[in-house]
């Protein structure tokens, strides 16, 4: 119940809350104003977590470059159209690191990963990174949540830039990119739970495979 708990606290904190600011600062502030109203719950968020349990987020912090990132590239953005199509495609740049960290000896799902255990008991981030060193099947879990990550963040933000291109003058596209934007995390949220669901299951399935790393995965509490 208490991993169930912290799987739905990530989900409100980091899809739910910035999704709901953003939506309710549109209509008053615009893109930008509403792109900086949904980083407030992720900054809150992060700084009650580091002052309450020494904890760095670090999936809350992936969220929240995505959007500053967005804001940068809407600021800068000169002609409105160019401007409005750079803003998803460099948050896009995040979906592009996950697919290239897969070439390195640690993807970045291992990061966050070890980030949300270390919150809990440094000793389970201790473990986690033994299991990464001595079974197989934990590192091949890891990456393809690497992978799937990467390219449906990818994805998504190629589909936010054909819905800016082909509806350019329409304020209703800047709303149904960020929809599409959260509801892309939302899905990739939920894969990662089945996701580790089926680790769970492989590890009661095969005794000498490690453990479910229920807390390993990209929600983070």
């Amino acid at each position: 119940m208490k991993a169930r708990l912290r799987y739905l606290s990530a989900l409100i904190v980091n899809v739910a809350l910035p999704w709901l600011a953003y939506r309710l600062a549109f209509p008053h502030y615009g893109h930008s104003g509403a792109l900086a109203a949904s980083a407030l719950p992720l900054i809150a968020w992060m700084c009650w977590d580091l002052l309450r349990y020494r904890h760095f987020d670090a999936l809350s912090a992936l969220v929240l470059v995505g959007i500053v990132l967005s804001l940068i590239a809407t600021a800068l953005g000169g002609d409105r159209l160019i401007g409005a199509i750079e803003e998803p495609m460099v948050s896009g740049m995040i979906g592009v690191s996950f697919l290239i960290s897969l070439t390195l000896r640690r993807p970045l799902v291992f990061y966050l990963a070890r980030s949300t255990m270390s919150r809990e008991d440094h000793r389970s981030a201790e473990s986690f990174e033994k299991h990464w060193r001595e079974r197989p099947i934990l590192a091949a879990y890891i990456r393809l949540m690497t992978l799937v990550w990467g390219l449906g963040m990818t994805g998504e933000n190629i589909l936010r830039s054909l819905i800016v291109w082909h509806w350019p003058n329409d304020p209703r596209a800047a709303v149904a990119s960020e929809v599409l934007r959260y509801g892309v995390y939302a899905g990739l949220t939920g894969w990662t739970f089945w996701c580790r669901r089926r680790i769970k299951q492989d590890s009661l399935r095969y005794p000498d495979d490690p453990p479910s790393p229920a807390d390993s995965t990209l929600a983070s509490s």
